[in-house]
């Protein structure tokens, strides 16, 4: 397994990172710790994490998804091989069920770590991410002009302050950001150094295939600043492995979540079908050549990869090793020109 080291921080990653959002609404509790166990036997070393996961996210499930890591680490000992990350959830999503205010207030923050702590059954959190921004903006698939949110204020520095206190009492190490654009990830670094407050390591967004906005603008401003991507959904929410083709599988994501439809549109159909094509002209499963694109960018830190059963989780892992010729990229590339970021 490759490994790499967060940037900024002493924290050696796998260049894999096992994405959990599965663990207690499609994964039972035992499913989650024989694909815990499985991905630490390749060298994962790297687990990611929310606070309102399992996805779909309901109020009967909320928190399922870290109390079964938790009870894992309860079992596995020897947490300091491991690098666990976790989420706050921001507001505007209508989960007002995880807590009230739902905010990066210092008291949304502390409670959230705090339960996160009790959740994950471990006396420190390895990288603290915001799940997304207070503000409203575009992102999970919005297009187009979105007006200045005029009803948030900005309040960057007084959240990294409290990041601060909680990094000085050990309960977390590093702190991330997740859906960011680039204006906020340059206020993060600028009242960071401004205020001498902790600085954001890793920004996780989306990155595939199916969507390469992160190209425009974030990818310039991440390595200039050294801030490492945190991949996700580098399978477009599993429309990449080419299964959906013929129709939605039963009891697959796509089929159990309907509301997640911006890897379903009639572009991102055309596109998949078009790259799958691609990958069986050089050989290889479209998982294949989806997970290697992802891994093979010299932007991305780690790739979060999740799955529901053992099978899928050793093919995306198995994915790792393989690397796409100069061709095959070129190819890559001509799709994207003609069928660019359907699935944003």
């Amino acid at each position: 397994m490759k490994t790499t080291t967060i940037p900024n921080t002493t924290l050696k990653i796998s260049k894999i990172c096992l994405g959990t959002m599965t663990f207690g609404e499609q994964n039972t509790e035992s499913e989650a710790h024989e694909q815990l166990d499985y991905a630490v036997s390749c060298g994962i070393n790297f687990i990611d994490t929310a606070e309102m996961y399992p996805i779909a996210a309901r109020k009967e499930t909320l928190g399922s998804t870290e109390r079964f890591i938790g009870s894992w680490l309860k079992k596995r000992g020897k947490r300091d091989d491991l690098v666990i990350a976790t989420k706050i959830a921001g507001p505007n999503r209508g989960m007002e069920y995880i807590r009230k205010p739902l905010d990066f207030s210092a008291k949304s923050i502390n409670e959230a770590v705090d339960l996160s702590l009790k959740n994950l059954q471990t006396d420190y959190i390895d990288l603290y991410q915001m799940h997304w921004p207070e503000r409203v903006m575009n992102m999970f698939g919005k297009r187009g002009l979105t007006e200045i949110d005029t009803y948030w204020e900005e309040n960057i520095a007084e959240v990294l302050s409290v990041y601060d206190e909680l990094i000085k009492a050990g309960k977390i190490r590093h702190i991330g950001v997740s859906n960011e654009a680039p204006w906020a990830v340059m206020k993060f670094i600028s009242e960071s150094e401004k205020h001498n407050l902790p600085r954001i390591a890793t920004i996780q967004n989306p990155y595939s295939l199916l969507n390469r906005l992160f190209e425009v603008g974030l990818t310039e401003v991440c390595m200039r600043e050294n801030i490492g991507l945190m991949a996700y959904s580098p399978l477009g929410f599993g429309i990449l492995s080419g299964k959906h083709l013929n129709g939605v599988q039963p009891n697959s994501r796509i089929a159990l979540f309907p509301q997640f439809t911006r890897y379903t549109s009639e572009n991102a159909t055309k596109a998949t079908k078009l790259y799958q094509e691609l990958a069986n002209s050089h050989g290889l499963t479209l998982s294949q050549m989806a997970l290697a694109f992802v891994q093979q960018q010299q932007f991305v830190m780690s790739t979060i990869i999740g799955a529901t059963s053992l099978q899928q989780l050793k093919e995306n892992i198995d994915a790792h090793e393989i690397v796409l010729s100069k061709e095959i990229l070129k190819e890559i590339d001509v799709i994207q020109e003609m069928i660019p970021n359907p699935a944003p």
